[in-house]
């Protein structure tokens, strides 16, 4: 299928946006979840709202306690080392395997985080590291942990009016380690399940996170949740082992 006719406008900067998202537009960065819905018809917004081409969703900045990188930042950026990495290298080997490089090179950390498939990467992997949303709309400018942004199955807590400009993500201790682990049963695509570890013993820091579990991903403060905790996964025996193997395999690379 082709996609339905809509109207299409290039803002300069997030104000120019927001006034077009206020009209019913619908925003697009990297498209490549928006593109293929298009096609099928399961989105028919009346105007795209082209935000490539607005600096401040493309810049990156570093303070003392974190970094900050534009919703428009690519995949494929993060992986090549171009944005500021506060992990050590945990963002760019976890963008490293989103997909293939083609997808990489136009998709979006914040497209991804705002579409909120439970199968993506971002989602799990910004919810272990702590991460901040921080968005813009008519009201002005406010800031959501990303484990309460992403509220459920391709559900984030943004207005239709509003728009993700960028994602903070804190800095911990060069003694901090990480962990993630996914199934695929091919490389390239969803996994099946999602681990993640995230260790500072400076801090005494721990975090795990379950993802691609058909839902926002969840977040534990320690290294081994207990199996009543893991149950909220599902009944299905197989499902509830297969994440918990992905979530002891992230642990064991950070203890």
């Amino acid at each position: 299928m082709k996609a339905p006719a809509f109207d299409y406008a290039r803002p300069k900067d997030v104000t120019g946006a927001l006034k077009l998202l206020a009209q019913g537009g619908k925003a697009a960065a990297g498209t490549q979840s928006l593109g293929p819905m298009l096609n099928l018809r399961l989105l028919q917004p009346p105007l795209l709202v082209d935000l490539r081409h607005i600096e401040e969703l493309k810049a990156v900045g570093e303070s003392n306690d974190a970094v900050t990188l534009g919703a428009c930042v690519t995949h494929a950026e993060v992986e090549d080392g171009k944005a500021p990495d506060p992990t050590g290298g945990f963002l760019r080997a976890v963008a490293s395997n989103i997909a293939y490089r083609a997808v990489r090179n136009r998709g979006t950390m914040g497209g991804s985080l705002v579409h909120a498939d439970p199968a993506a990467d971002w989602p799990s992997a910004l919810t272990l590291l702590g991460a901040t949303a921080l968005i813009a709309g008519p009201g002005g400018r406010r800031e959501v942990p990303v484990e309460k942004f992403i509220t459920g199955l391709f559900e984030v807590d943004l207005q239709p009016d509003e728009l993700l400009v960028a994602i903070r993500i804190p800095k911990r201790t060069s003694a901090a380690k990480y962990g993630y682990w996914k199934f695929c049963r091919k490389a390239g695509e969803f996994p099946q399940a999602i681990g993640g570890a995230l260790r500072d013993p400076v801090r005494g820091e721990e975090r795990s996170v379950v993802g691609a579990n058909g839902a926002a991903p969840k977040l534990f403060p320690n290294l081994r949740p207990a199996a009543a905790e893991m149950v909220i996964l599902g009944r299905d025996p197989f499902i509830r082992q297969l994440h918990a193997v992905a979530l002891k395999r992230a642990v064991s690379q950070v203890t």
